[in-house]
Protein backbone atom coordinates (compact mmCIF):
# COMPACT_ATOMS: atom_id res chain seq x y z
CA UNK A 1 0.00 0.00 0.00
CA UNK A 2 1.29 3.43 -0.94
CA UNK A 3 -0.40 6.39 0.73
CA UNK A 4 0.80 9.83 -0.33
CA UNK A 5 -0.65 13.31 -0.47
CA UNK A 6 -0.09 15.51 -3.50
CA UNK A 7 -1.15 19.14 -3.86
CA UNK A 8 -1.81 20.98 -7.09
CA UNK A 9 -3.48 24.25 -8.13
CA UNK A 10 -5.91 25.44 -10.76
CA UNK A 11 -4.39 27.64 -13.44
CA UNK A 12 -6.15 30.42 -15.31
CA UNK A 13 -5.47 30.34 -19.04
CA UNK A 14 -6.21 33.59 -20.87
CA UNK A 15 -5.79 34.72 -24.45
CA UNK A 16 -6.71 38.08 -25.97
CA UNK A 17 -6.85 39.29 -29.55
CA UNK A 18 -7.13 42.97 -30.46
CA UNK A 19 -8.06 44.36 -33.86
CA UNK A 20 -8.95 47.65 -35.53
CA UNK A 21 -12.44 48.44 -36.79
CA UNK A 22 -11.07 48.43 -40.35
CA UNK A 23 -9.74 44.89 -39.95
CA UNK A 24 -13.12 43.80 -38.56
CA UNK A 25 -14.82 45.13 -41.69
CA UNK A 26 -12.36 43.37 -44.00
CA UNK A 27 -11.89 39.98 -42.37
CA UNK A 28 -14.65 38.31 -44.45
CA UNK A 29 -13.59 39.89 -47.71
CA UNK A 30 -11.56 38.17 -50.38
CA UNK A 31 -8.39 39.92 -51.46
CA UNK A 32 -7.57 39.37 -55.08
CA UNK A 33 -4.00 39.82 -56.21
CA UNK A 34 -3.53 39.75 -59.96
CA UNK A 35 -0.19 38.68 -61.29
CA UNK A 36 0.79 38.85 -64.93
CA UNK A 37 1.95 35.49 -66.23
CA UNK A 38 2.57 34.16 -69.71
CA UNK A 39 1.48 36.22 -72.74
CA UNK A 40 -0.10 39.01 -70.77
CA UNK A 41 -2.64 36.71 -69.12
CA UNK A 42 -3.78 37.39 -65.58
CA UNK A 43 -3.96 34.59 -63.05
CA UNK A 44 -5.80 35.44 -59.88
CA UNK A 45 -4.73 34.21 -56.47
CA UNK A 46 -7.40 34.49 -53.77
CA UNK A 47 -6.52 34.99 -50.13
CA UNK A 48 -8.78 35.21 -47.10
CA UNK A 49 -7.99 36.72 -43.72
CA UNK A 50 -8.25 34.27 -40.84
CA UNK A 51 -11.27 34.55 -38.63
CA UNK A 52 -10.26 36.22 -35.38
CA UNK A 53 -12.38 33.84 -33.34
CA UNK A 54 -10.61 30.85 -34.87
CA UNK A 55 -7.14 32.31 -34.24
CA UNK A 56 -8.10 33.13 -30.65
CA UNK A 57 -9.51 29.65 -29.99
CA UNK A 58 -6.46 27.96 -31.55
CA UNK A 59 -4.11 30.03 -29.39
CA UNK A 60 -6.14 29.31 -26.26
CA UNK A 61 -6.17 25.55 -26.86
CA UNK A 62 -2.45 25.50 -27.66
CA UNK A 63 -1.44 27.48 -24.59
CA UNK A 64 -3.73 25.40 -22.37
CA UNK A 65 -2.37 22.12 -23.75
CA UNK A 66 1.24 23.27 -23.30
CA UNK A 67 0.56 24.43 -19.75
CA UNK A 68 -1.18 21.20 -18.73
CA UNK A 69 1.80 19.30 -20.12
CA UNK A 70 4.90 21.34 -19.19
CA UNK A 71 3.98 24.05 -16.70
CA UNK A 72 5.73 24.20 -13.31
CA UNK A 73 3.87 25.50 -10.30
CA UNK A 74 4.44 29.00 -8.96
CA UNK A 75 3.47 27.95 -5.42
CA UNK A 76 5.92 27.04 -2.65
CA UNK A 77 5.52 24.42 0.10
CA UNK A 78 3.63 26.91 2.30
CA UNK A 79 1.04 27.67 -0.39
CA UNK A 80 2.51 31.09 -1.21
CA UNK A 81 3.07 32.25 -4.76
CA UNK A 82 6.67 32.85 -5.79
CA UNK A 83 5.58 35.05 -8.73
CA UNK A 84 3.92 38.41 -8.18
CA UNK A 85 2.71 41.15 -10.50
CA UNK A 86 4.10 44.67 -10.30
CA UNK A 87 1.27 45.68 -7.96
CA UNK A 88 1.86 42.66 -5.69
CA UNK A 89 -0.91 40.29 -6.85
CA UNK A 90 0.05 36.59 -6.70
CA UNK A 91 0.16 34.57 -9.92
CA UNK A 92 -1.21 31.12 -9.15
CA UNK A 93 -0.33 28.21 -11.44
CA UNK A 94 -0.22 24.46 -10.89
CA UNK A 95 2.11 21.72 -12.10
CA UNK A 96 1.61 20.19 -15.52
CA UNK A 97 1.67 16.46 -16.19
CA UNK A 98 5.39 16.08 -16.94
CA UNK A 99 6.67 17.95 -13.84
CA UNK A 100 4.42 15.72 -11.72
CA UNK A 101 5.67 12.43 -13.13
CA UNK A 102 9.33 13.52 -13.48
CA UNK A 103 9.74 13.30 -9.69
CA UNK A 104 8.81 9.60 -9.62
CA UNK A 105 9.16 8.16 -13.13
CA UNK A 106 11.85 5.75 -14.21
CA UNK A 107 14.19 7.32 -16.77
CA UNK A 108 16.27 5.92 -19.59
CA UNK A 109 18.60 7.62 -22.10
CA UNK A 110 19.51 5.95 -25.38
CA UNK A 111 21.88 6.67 -28.24
CA UNK A 112 20.03 4.60 -30.85
CA UNK A 113 16.49 3.33 -30.56
CA UNK A 114 16.01 -0.41 -31.01
CA UNK A 115 13.47 -3.00 -29.96
CA UNK A 116 15.37 -3.70 -26.74
CA UNK A 117 14.77 -0.12 -25.57
CA UNK A 118 11.01 -0.51 -26.06
CA UNK A 119 11.10 -3.89 -24.30
CA UNK A 120 12.97 -2.29 -21.37
CA UNK A 121 10.24 0.32 -21.03
CA UNK A 122 7.53 -2.35 -21.17
CA UNK A 123 9.35 -4.54 -18.64
CA UNK A 124 9.75 -1.81 -16.05
CA UNK A 125 6.17 -0.62 -16.56
CA UNK A 126 5.01 -4.21 -15.95
CA UNK A 127 6.97 -4.31 -12.68
CA UNK A 128 4.86 -1.39 -11.40
CA UNK A 129 1.54 -2.71 -12.71
CA UNK A 130 -0.97 -4.62 -10.60
CA UNK A 131 -1.16 -7.49 -13.11
CA UNK A 132 1.57 -9.23 -15.07
CA UNK A 133 -0.47 -9.30 -18.29
CA UNK A 134 -3.39 -7.47 -19.85
CA UNK A 135 -1.92 -4.00 -19.33
CA UNK A 136 -2.31 -1.26 -21.93
CA UNK A 137 0.15 1.62 -21.74
CA UNK A 138 0.08 4.99 -23.51
CA UNK A 139 3.33 6.30 -24.99
CA UNK A 140 3.21 10.05 -25.75
CA UNK A 141 6.12 10.93 -28.06
CA UNK A 142 7.52 13.80 -30.09
CA UNK A 143 7.93 13.74 -33.87
CA UNK A 144 11.52 12.53 -33.81
CA UNK A 145 10.77 9.58 -31.53
CA UNK A 146 7.62 8.77 -33.54
CA UNK A 147 9.70 8.44 -36.72
CA UNK A 148 12.33 6.34 -34.93
CA UNK A 149 9.66 4.01 -33.49
CA UNK A 150 8.16 3.37 -36.92
CA UNK A 151 11.58 2.73 -38.45
CA UNK A 152 12.55 0.41 -35.60
CA UNK A 153 9.34 -1.62 -35.70
CA UNK A 154 9.54 -1.82 -39.48
CA UNK A 155 13.05 -3.30 -39.27
CA UNK A 156 12.02 -5.60 -36.42
CA UNK A 157 9.04 -6.91 -38.41
CA UNK A 158 11.36 -8.14 -41.16
CA UNK A 159 12.88 -10.64 -38.74
CA UNK A 160 9.55 -12.43 -38.50
CA UNK A 161 9.37 -13.09 -42.27
CA UNK A 162 5.62 -12.59 -41.96
CA UNK A 163 5.13 -10.74 -45.26
CA UNK A 164 5.32 -12.83 -48.45
CA UNK A 165 7.14 -11.47 -51.46
CA UNK A 166 4.03 -10.33 -53.36
CA UNK A 167 2.67 -6.93 -54.30
CA UNK A 168 -0.28 -6.07 -52.10
CA UNK A 169 -2.50 -2.99 -52.07
CA UNK A 170 -3.53 -1.81 -48.61
CA UNK A 171 -6.03 0.56 -50.20
CA UNK A 172 -8.04 -2.17 -52.00
CA UNK A 173 -7.10 -5.10 -49.72
CA UNK A 174 -6.46 -7.26 -52.78
CA UNK A 175 -3.78 -8.33 -55.20
CA UNK A 176 -3.10 -5.75 -57.89
CA UNK A 177 -1.41 -5.72 -61.25
CA UNK A 178 2.13 -4.45 -61.53
CA UNK A 179 1.16 -1.51 -63.72
CA UNK A 180 -1.31 -0.17 -61.15
CA UNK A 181 -0.19 2.25 -58.40
CA UNK A 182 0.79 0.46 -55.21
CA UNK A 183 0.74 1.83 -51.69
CA UNK A 184 3.46 0.22 -49.60
CA UNK A 185 4.64 0.59 -46.03
CA UNK A 186 2.68 0.95 -42.84
CA UNK A 187 2.13 2.95 -39.68
CA UNK A 188 2.87 1.25 -36.38
CA UNK A 189 0.51 2.65 -33.75
CA UNK A 190 0.95 -0.02 -31.08
CA UNK A 191 3.28 -2.81 -29.97
CA UNK A 192 2.51 -5.94 -27.96
CA UNK A 193 4.80 -8.26 -26.05
CA UNK A 194 4.24 -10.77 -23.22
CA UNK A 195 0.51 -10.05 -23.09
CA UNK A 196 0.94 -6.29 -22.68
CA UNK A 197 0.35 -3.53 -25.25
CA UNK A 198 1.65 0.00 -25.68
CA UNK A 199 0.01 2.57 -27.97
CA UNK A 200 1.88 5.52 -29.46
CA UNK A 201 0.50 9.07 -29.60
CA UNK A 202 2.30 12.07 -31.13
CA UNK A 203 2.09 15.43 -29.33
CA UNK A 204 3.61 18.48 -31.02
CA UNK A 205 4.05 20.15 -27.64
CA UNK A 206 6.86 17.66 -26.97
CA UNK A 207 8.38 18.42 -30.37
CA UNK A 208 8.54 22.13 -29.62
CA UNK A 209 10.43 21.49 -26.40
CA UNK A 210 12.62 18.69 -27.79
CA UNK A 211 13.12 19.47 -31.47
CA UNK A 212 16.65 18.05 -31.81
CA UNK A 213 16.32 14.76 -29.95
CA UNK A 214 13.77 12.04 -29.33
CA UNK A 215 11.64 12.28 -26.19
CA UNK A 216 8.64 10.38 -24.88
CA UNK A 217 6.69 9.54 -21.74
CA UNK A 218 4.99 6.20 -21.11
CA UNK A 219 1.96 6.15 -18.80
CA UNK A 220 -0.11 3.41 -17.26
CA UNK A 221 -3.68 4.64 -17.79
CA UNK A 222 -5.32 1.76 -15.89
CA UNK A 223 -7.97 3.10 -13.46
CA UNK A 224 -7.64 2.47 -9.73
CA UNK A 225 -8.97 -1.02 -8.98
CA UNK A 226 -10.67 -0.02 -5.71
CA UNK A 227 -12.09 3.44 -6.48
CA UNK A 228 -12.19 3.26 -10.31
CA UNK A 229 -10.56 6.69 -10.48
CA UNK A 230 -8.65 7.38 -13.70
CA UNK A 231 -4.86 7.46 -13.68
CA UNK A 232 -4.89 11.03 -15.03
CA UNK A 233 -7.74 13.49 -14.56
CA UNK A 234 -8.46 17.12 -15.36
CA UNK A 235 -10.22 19.53 -13.00
CA UNK A 236 -11.82 22.95 -13.37
CA UNK A 237 -14.23 25.34 -11.68
CA UNK A 238 -17.86 24.70 -12.53
CA UNK A 239 -18.88 27.03 -15.34
CA UNK A 240 -15.40 28.59 -15.59
CA UNK A 241 -13.68 26.12 -17.90
CA UNK A 242 -14.32 28.32 -20.96
CA UNK A 243 -15.50 31.94 -20.72
CA UNK A 244 -15.60 34.40 -23.62
CA UNK A 245 -15.76 38.19 -23.31
CA UNK A 246 -15.93 41.12 -25.74
CA UNK A 247 -14.48 44.60 -25.32
CA UNK A 248 -16.02 46.70 -28.13
CA UNK A 249 -14.54 50.00 -29.32
CA UNK A 250 -15.80 52.53 -31.84
CA UNK A 251 -17.70 50.67 -34.56
CA UNK A 252 -18.40 47.66 -32.34
CA UNK A 253 -17.04 44.15 -32.77
CA UNK A 254 -17.76 44.11 -36.52
CA UNK A 255 -16.47 47.66 -37.08
CA UNK A 256 -19.77 49.03 -38.45
CA UNK A 257 -22.18 48.86 -35.50
CA UNK A 258 -23.45 52.01 -33.79
CA UNK A 259 -24.19 52.13 -30.08
CA UNK A 260 -22.57 52.14 -26.67
CA UNK A 261 -18.86 51.27 -26.66
CA UNK A 262 -16.35 50.45 -23.93
CA UNK A 263 -13.42 52.30 -25.49
CA UNK A 264 -12.97 55.48 -27.57
CA UNK A 265 -10.42 53.63 -29.74
CA UNK A 266 -11.55 52.48 -33.20
CA UNK A 267 -10.79 48.89 -32.33
CA UNK A 268 -12.04 46.03 -30.18
CA UNK A 269 -10.80 43.02 -28.26
CA UNK A 270 -11.96 39.43 -27.81
CA UNK A 271 -10.98 37.54 -24.66
CA UNK A 272 -11.08 33.83 -23.83
CA UNK A 273 -10.26 32.58 -20.35
CA UNK A 274 -10.68 29.37 -18.41
CA UNK A 275 -9.49 27.47 -15.33
CA UNK A 276 -8.02 23.98 -15.43
CA UNK A 277 -5.60 21.62 -13.72
CA UNK A 278 -4.29 18.14 -14.42
CA UNK A 279 -3.51 15.49 -11.82
CA UNK A 280 -1.52 12.26 -12.12
CA UNK A 281 -2.87 10.01 -9.36
CA UNK A 282 -0.09 7.42 -9.79
CA UNK A 283 2.93 9.35 -11.12
CA UNK A 284 5.34 6.52 -10.23
CA UNK A 285 3.62 4.27 -12.83
CA UNK A 286 5.38 6.06 -15.68
CA UNK A 287 8.58 5.98 -17.71
CA UNK A 288 10.53 8.69 -19.55
CA UNK A 289 12.97 8.02 -22.37
CA UNK A 290 15.23 10.60 -23.98
CA UNK A 291 17.81 10.55 -26.74
CA UNK A 292 21.33 11.56 -25.72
Amino acid sequence: MNIEKHRNYLTEHRNDIGFSSRYAQMQDQFIKIAQGEGAGELKEKIFKLNKMEKDLLDNFNTSKNNALLWQKTTMDLNGKSTCLTEDGRPLIAGDGLIPQIERFASKFKFAKLNINVINTVMGQMNDKAANATGNHYTFVVNDRLWNQINSTLGDWLKLWNSTPTVLYSKATQSMVKVENPIKVGGTFVSYEISGNTVSFIVDRALSKEYDKKAYGICLDMTPDMSTNEPAVAAFTLEGAEFVTSKYPGVGGIDGITSGIVSSPVAGSKLIVTGYSAIVAFAPWKSFIIEEV
